[in-house]
């Protein structure tokens, strides 16, 4: 334990020492936890649409007005020639061409029933895909109120009508920062554990300190523990930091336990630094454990469900989801935060981090052994 205490001493010394870890263990999930859930955001907002008008009655008008007065949309042509319109989409000034065709109201008056074509720019699906939805959405409204209008006329009857009670729990609101600033959290602690963690054991390497540790009487494991021990610390102070930035910028607080966040972080912590410690073991250079980071770092945020839902992913991809330590970490500090899971709720998701911090360490010691023997 002594030797242990003296690589600690070591340790904390050489990385207070290095302002730019300093820079990237403190200013970088700041920064990121500031800008990131402001910019990106799920709703779409100000969609060019442009509208060839062909009928040009009172009803076409009504329903331009309703699409143009949201926010979801900006009209940026408003005429009878469809090819401009084309044209437009083709530039990138238009996402969608809305086209009301001659007689709309005519036909929806005496008929009950008239037609409307709706074109998207596809090259960005998203876009395409909600700006499509805000569209069909904001009709079938149009479509809801022509329908409470012409039910009070007198030559029709009354009409049964199924009215929704809508209920979002556990965010009520729909506020889209009480979902992504714990899940961003997640990520960064993960970036502190496995990135830096690599970069600090392989730069021994380059400086060649290290072949001078193998030559004393300092253990294998007394090394390890002492290159760790420091990273799942500092690990901690950016997970209370991050809580912090979360409360203060955006008044977001756990409705769970916040032990329940430091136990699930504490255990967290030991498998992505067991990654990081794999990674300089099959590093020789910080510009190797960079680019083995990047690797892995595009696959942890991906394949999280930080983004994008995990049920929504093919099945082959749910299974590399399931081996991705920061999917279990993201959904753990979400149950927390917006539902208040308790730890015995979460306690399977338990179990399968201590076996990520096992496998991953094991590994990443078994692979230094033998390349150091």
């Amino acid at each position: 334990m002594r030797n242990l205490s003296f690589i600690l001493q070591k340790e904390f010394r050489q990385i207070f020492r290095d302002k730019t870890i300093l820079r990237m263990m403190f200013m970088m999930p700041i920064i990121q936890l500031i800008l990131i859930p402001l910019a990106a955001d799920y709703e779409i907002k100000h969609l060019s649409i442009s509208v060839i008008d062909q009928d040009h009655s009172s009803y076409s008008r009504r329903l331009i007005s309703k699409i143009t007065s949201s926010d979801y949309f900006r009209l940026v042509q408003y005429d009878n020639d469809y090819s401009k319109a084309l044209d437009n989409v083709g530039k990138g000034k238009s996402d969608l061409v809305l086209t009301i065709p001659a007689h709309f109201e005519r036909d929806l008056i005496k008929e009950n029933t008239a037609k409307l074509a709706l074109a998207a720019d596809a090259s960005n699906n998203v876009k395409a895909g909600l700006g499509s939805s805000y569209a069909v959405q904001m009709i079938a409204d149009f479509n809801n109120e022509i329908r409470e209008e012409w039910i009070q006329l007198p030559k029709f009857v009354d009409m049964p009508q199924i009215q929704i009670t809508t209920a979002n729990w556990y965010n009520p609101h729909i506020d889209y920062h009480l979902f992504m600033v714990p899940g961003i959290l997640a990520i960064l602690v993960t970036m502190v554990g496995s990135f830096l963690a690599s970069l600090n054991i392989v730069s021994e390497k380059e400086k060649g300190t290290i072949e001078q540790i193998n030559v004393t009487p300092i253990k294998k494991y007394e090394f390890i523990l002492g290159k760790l021990i420091p990273f799942w610390i500092l690990g901690m102070i950016t997970m209370t930091i991050g809580m912090i930035v979360a409360f203060v910028i955006f008044k977001i607080i756990p409705n769970g336990s916040y032990l329940t966040i430091y136990i699930f972080s504490a255990v967290y912590l030991l498998a992505v630094l067991g990654i990081g410690l794999l990674i300089s073991t099959i590093s020789d250079s910080q510009q190797q454990a960079t680019l083995f980071a990047f690797f892995f770092m595009m696959i942890f945020v991906l394949m999280s469900g930080l983004y994008t839902p995990i049920e929504s992913m093919p099945d082959w991809a749910k299974y590399i989801a399931k081996c991705n330590p920061p999917m279990y970490f993201v959904k753990i500090i979400r149950a927390v935060f917006i539902k208040g899971s308790s730890f015995s709720d979460l306690f399977p998701d338990f179990l399968k981090i201590i076996g990520f911090a096992i496998f991953f360490n094991g590994l990443a010691i078994f692979n230094y052994r033998k390349r150091s023997a």
